[in-house]
């Protein structure tokens, strides 16, 4: 079966799974001419696993519309405008409160001990402004967004003809009952996060003991709903060792896709400079996600690896929104450019785009230099 990503009369660009993986081809007679321009893009989605395989799509990634849909197809014109040089935030992630269960020692959400919400009817504009913006991925996050009072309500808010939802959990308080709501909703995935592939590891990155069987739970309760589910890792020196950990218990649970994102020194980590990844640490991620992407089983998305291609996502591809509404170029980077009870998205984006710092080739929060010497300056 072909799976289009775009159809004109002069030029195609379409994927076939073989043999469980994904092919990408062209055809048409614009397709030697073109082709080169969309090379980049091909080269991300050739020879890989996808998440999932259905009768009549293909869902390539958790993190992206299926293959065809109306959303997804809003996802390639937004990258047919990024090759034009005009960029849109394809993922906005809207943290909708601070309240948590958790306490963990990585945090990025700005500590500011109010647990402020952020209103629903706020939210719900949010979602509006980011959509007509060319959003194909509203993320829900915290805080732990379990605890907010109306969370079904806004995942329906959703128009899942033009985008599809994510949500950012813990796992705690995410029953089979829960489970089965968020599905009714309309919730396209769940995200879990886990800090170490073992009990112990996790609860004390947590903060709290008993978050690990919580975590397990709301992943087995998720699959039974019959949602896509993906298992969320912040990689550090305290984890990098548990990659063929974390993918066996992946492959055990039965999850559709295993993320891995590099900690950075932000949030309630802003302190451990010397707790990033090294450059032997980097190596050991490479030789891990080559080995598992010839190994069965699920998914693998390392977002260090992808930022080699695109560069850093902040400002570029996300947007982030705080409780109090304040918004991020991204989760990580805690420079505020306006608010969204008095700014609208569209003309902060338009000043995020006009700073060529966020251009990076690496994640910015990682050099040192803009640490100390952007962020203090923007703060000034």
């Amino acid at each position: 079966m072909k799976y289009y990503f775009y159809k004109n009369p002069f030029f195609k660009v379409y994927a076939e799974v073989e043999a469980g993986r994904v092919r990408m081809k062209t055809a048409g007679l614009a397709a030697p001419l073109l082709k080169p321009m969309v090379s980049e893009m091909l080269d991300i989605f050739d020879d890989v696993k996808p998440s999932k395989i259905e009768d009549n799509r293909l869902i390539f990634s958790t993190w992206m519309p299926p293959i065809p849909s109306t959303a997804f197809d809003r996802l390639v014109a937004s990258q047919i405008h990024a090759i034009r040089g005009k960029m849109v935030p394809e993922q906005v992630t809207i943290s909708v409160t601070e309240e948590c269960p958790n306490k963990c020692i990585h945090c990025a959400l700005p500590d500011t001990k109010n647990k402020l919400n952020l209103a629903p009817i706020m939210v719900k504009d949010v979602i509006d402004q980011s959509i007509g913006m060319g959003t194909t991925l509203i993320i829900f996050d915290g805080g732990e967004p379990l605890v907010y009072d109306g969370l079904e309500d806004l995942i329906n808010y959703v128009d899942t003809k033009l985008a599809v939802t994510m949500m950012f959990t813990s796992g705690v308080g995410l029953t089979a009952k829960r489970a089965m709501s968020l599905k009714k909703a309309g919730l396209y995935a769940v995200s879990v996060s886990l800090d170490s592939a073992n009990e112990e590891g996790h609860d004390i990155m947590r903060g709290v003991p008993g978050v690990y069987r919580n975590a397990i739970s709301a992943i087995k309760n998720c699959l039974s709903a019959g949602m896509l589910v993906n298992i969320y890792v912040v990689i550090s020196p305290r984890n990098i060792d548990e990659l063929d950990d974390f993918y066996t218990l992946a492959r055990e649970l039965g999850v559709h896709e295993l993320s891995f994102y590099e900690i950075v020194p932000t949030g309630r980590w802003i302190n451990h400079e010397t707790e990033i990844l090294s450059s032997i640490d980097h190596e050991k991620l490479d030789i891990f996600v080559k080995s598992a992407d010839e190994t069965e089983g699920p998914r693998v998305f390392s977002i260090p690896h992808v930022m080699k291609t695109t560069g850093c996502f902040a400002g570029r591809k996300w947007l982030h929104v705080t409780p109090e509404g304040n918004i991020l170029p991204c989760a990580c980077i805690p420079i505020t450019y306006g608010n969204v009870h008095s700014d609208s998205l569209k003309n902060v984006w338009k000043n995020i785009r006009k700073d060529p710092v966020y251009n990076a080739e690496s994640c910015l929060m990682r050099n040192r230099e803009f640490r100390q010497s952007y962020l203090r300056n923007v703060k000034k």
